[in-house]
């Protein structure tokens, strides 16, 4: 059975979120780039060799910070957009507490003490459990409505 979804104007944050993300995403790309350039690691070298270049760790955290934010952003957007349908104004708050979490993840990690992204980065978790929660809640209001 099909089943219809009306979005509100609220939604519209969920989407704001969306956008906000891939500005960070976009900034973090060009970290790397400038990274790449002041610790002399050339393109395709993904991750730079110690043996290979003393400041190998510097850079390799400047790029795992964004590799990670890269492995996230999938879920990130999912759940976001999915469950912000049901509640677009607590996704929308959570996906910017993500946002900002991610960018604090990322700055932690660029220092080169991979610890230090977790200090305010660490709130990205909470978030996503929050989206995670969000879209569940979602799933199975869909479910009970087609049940009854």
């Amino acid at each position: 059975m099909a089943v219809s979804i009306e979005l509100t104007k609220e939604y519209g944050y969920v989407v704001l979120t969306v956008v906000a993300y891939a500005f960070l995403n976009f900034w973090m790309s060009f970290q790397v780039g400038k990274a790449r350039r002041k610790y002399k690691v050339s393109y395709p070298t993904l991750y730079a060799i110690e043996s290979e270049n003393k400041d190998a760790k510097l850079f390799n955290c400047v790029q795992r910070g964004h590799q990670n934010s890269l492995e996230m952003m999938p879920m990130f957007f999912v759940t976001v957009l999915v469950g912000g349908l049901q509640h677009p104004v607590i996704a929308a708050a959570l996906g910017v507490l993500y946002t900002l979490a991610r960018f604090f993840y990322f700055k932690g990690y660029a220092t080169g003490v991979p610890d230090n992204r977790l200090k305010l980065g660490g709130f990205n978790f909470l978030a996503i459990i929050g989206l995670i929660l969000c879209t569940a809640s979602f799933g199975i209001n869909l479910v009970i409505r087609e049940a009854i």
